[in-house]
């Protein structure tokens, strides 16, 4: 069963993630190439997915956002995840996010599903600027926040590292 719709692009769909969709999360971080720049840096166990998963959902229904199932419009295939969701609830500030299974690299769905929820985002009006931060060595990330318009902003320490971080705001699309 395909979750809630959230947002579509012309190749894309987010959708709200079901209960049963630890095999996806699992899936998505399941290799070194997609957990190398994310805390620990070690592929996810199926209890870690379990976890993540239960925390969108609470998220979404406290917030009103946050990180979704990215599928394919034409075959409905699991692409992988992305949203924004609340990052400091103190200071009211969202962060993007994304990532995507290794064998979607490189077509263009990063820059494609940033740049459309930025614009959902500031649509809901769920806050003036979000921001986004990537592990230093990063590079392919650091360019779609560049290239969605994110401008860079002084970097923070992130799980013991130092973080290029950028900031987009909603006069800024």
């Amino acid at each position: 069963m395909v979750g809630t719709l959230i947002l579509e692009t012309s190749r894309l769909r987010l959708v709200m993630w079901n209960a049963s969709d630890a095999g996806f999360v699992r899936k998505l971080h399941s290799t070194i190439g997609t957990t190398r720049y994310m805390s620990g840096g070690a592929p996810w166990s199926i209890e870690k997915c379990e976890e993540r998963l239960a925390s969108w959902f609470k998220e979404n229904a406290q917030d009103g956002t946050t990180k979704y199932k990215l599928l394919s419009r034409d075959d409905g295939r699991f692409i992988g995840r992305a949203g924004i969701s609340m990052h400091d609830r103190d200071a009211n500030e969202f962060e993007l996010g994304y990532a995507l299974c290794e064998e979607e690299w490189g077509k263009g769905y990063a820059t494609e599903v940033a740049s459309a929820l930025a614009i959902w985002f500031f649509d809901k009006g769920f806050a003036t600027r979000f921001i986004a931060f990537t592990h230093p060595e990063n590079f392919a990330s650091q360019h779609v926040l560049k290239k969605i318009g994110m401008r860079p902003v002084a970097p923070r320490l992130i799980d013991g590292f130092v973080a290029p971080t950028f900031e987009l705001g909603a006069t800024d699309i």
